[in-house]
């Protein structure tokens, strides 16, 4: 393709470069593969399922090890509420009332936010709508109020602050927590974190520290018109797209910490109903530990000379889900990769993207826009799904910091049909931050309760019993 020297400036300005913008067209020319899936990932067949004992066992893993080493959580919260508000929107727009909009303006005194919103009695329910939207539209699902206390009322971020303070406080005293955000939106993250960590602080006897990145526009991708050429805004400009949170293997690439808890913004639960997320969050920690000291043992003895390497493909066969032949150089490679293990949540619906065998990479989070036609009865036959709740150890048996962009799949995306002021164009996404950026990690699934899952997709799932208490 050739670029008009504005164009080329417009490029370098995003931190792209030509060549780069051109392999994205030529992605949106040829498409991506379909995951080659096997079968989905089951109990005993993939994902573990731990009986009573065991999760003691882990827990116990965990505290030991956080009490002398470094950890972290990691919530993208970058994303607006737009889609969580999206049927309220559709209400005012088309003054059809629809039923999550009439379930929300008949609760709404319910809502966390209600005293912020200083409606009239009289409302109706469009006007109620207009508030809710004028208010929270645009605003970021972390900022927006989810849960009420008697003495609190705690937005999607603070309900993170409050409940890492309670399994992932480091052995220096420190609650460590990043958050990606929007530029936009940046200081009032920094407002909530001022305003609630001192209070948190004295209650839990802990210390925040906060850090905030942003998604950077280097992984933003160019959008095209329906033939595939550059999409061009009525100025003429190039336009480009945030790639989804698959960009955000770079954020977490400048992570240091010994271990990481990642977990979207929206799932977090009233505190009252947390137990479970409080006490699976260190089982998964605690497996993880235990797979990364095996692994390590293993990497050690290599160097040592002294590796069992029919052990050693065992374990990676059997544990890890990867055949590769029992060669030394092979089973290096393999073993000295970022560790994850990943919560696993059982379907009630329909089955959609999970945990899936890959041929010849073994277990891996698929999404469903991932797999072929031709193979959706496999993907019909899945038993679990990702709530996404991972714990993620991105250092080396030796301590070293692993370069995270080495273990991703470049050559996997979703392209989407999508608009811009009413014209429409071509948008690419890179799969998320959990499968296509992860897909080179070693993975463990492990089997978790349904209520550990809480996400807030609709605005009236803030009414369920989730996030609701009377």
């Amino acid at each position: 393709m050739i670029f008009s020297d504005n164009d080329i400036a417009q490029i370098k300005n995003h931190g792209l470069t030509v060549d780069a913008v051109n392999k994205q067209i030529a992605d949106f020319v040829h498409g991506f593969d379909f995951a080659d899936i096997l079968r989905p990932a089951t109990v005993g067949d993939g994902i573990l399922e731990l009986n009573a004992d065991a999760r003691k066992r882990y827990i116990e893993i965990y505290d030991k090890y956080r009490h002398t080493h470094n950890v972290m959580t990691f919530v993208p919260a970058s994303g607006a509420a737009t889609r969580m508000f999206r049927d309220i929107y559709e209400f005012i727009e088309t003054g059809t009332i629809n039923d999550i909009a009439r379930q929300t303006c008949e609760n709404v005194h319910k809502f966390a936010f209600y005293n912020e919103m200083r409606l009239q009695n009289s409302a109706s329910d469009i006007n109620i709508a207009a508030a809710i939207v004028n208010k929270y539209g645009n605003m970021p699902k972390g900022l927006i109020p989810f849960h009420r206390y008697p003495n609190d009322i705690r937005t999607a971020a603070a309900e993170h602050l409050y409940q890492s303070a309670q399994y992932a406080v480091s052995g220096d005293g420190n609650v460590n927590m990043h958050f990606t955000v929007s530029a936009e939106h940046r200081a009032a993250f920094d407002e909530l974190f001022n305003r609630v960590t001192k209070r948190y602080s004295e209650k839990f006897g802990v210390r925040y520290n906060i850090t905030m990145s942003e998604q950077m526009s280097s992984t933003d991708t160019i959008a095209v018109n329906p033939d595939n050429t550059p999409f061009r805004t009525d100025t003429g400009a190039l336009l480009f797209r945030p790639a989804g949170h698959g960009a955000l293997i770079v954020n977490l690439n400048n992570i240091d910490a010994d271990i990481i808890f990642i977990k979207n913004i929206d799932n977090v639960c009233h505190e009252s109903n947390a137990a479970d997320t409080f006490e699976y969050k260190c089982v998964l920690a605690g497996v993880l530990l235990e797979y990364q000291e095996k692994i390590f043992s293993y990497l050690n003895a290599l160097d040592a000379g002294t590796g069992n390497i029919n052990e050693m493909y065992a374990f990676v066969k059997k544990e890890l889900g990867i055949d590769v032949i029992p060669d030394v150089i092979a089973i290096r490679k393999i073993l000295n990769r970022p560790l994850r293990v990943c919560g696993m949540v059982r379907n009630t619906g329909a089955p959609g993207g999970g945990p899936f065998w890959v041929r010849k990479m073994g277990l891996q989070i698929v999404e469903s826009a991932q797999i072929a036609p031709a193979a959706r009865h496999i993907m019909n036959t899945a038993t679990h799904f990702n709530p996404v709740d991972l714990v993620c150890a991105t250092r080396d048996y030796m301590g070293h910091r692993f370069d995270l962009s080495k273990f991703v799949d470049s050559e996997t995306g979703f392209i989407s049909e999508k608009s811009q002021n009413g014209r429409p164009l071509r948008a690419m996404e890179r799969p998320g931050l959990w499968n296509g950026a992860m897909a080179d990690w070693n993975t463990v699934f492990v089997a978790v309760p349904g209520t550990t899952f809480t996400p807030v997709k609709t605005v009236a799932d803030l009414l369920t019993p989730a996030h609701f208490v009377e």
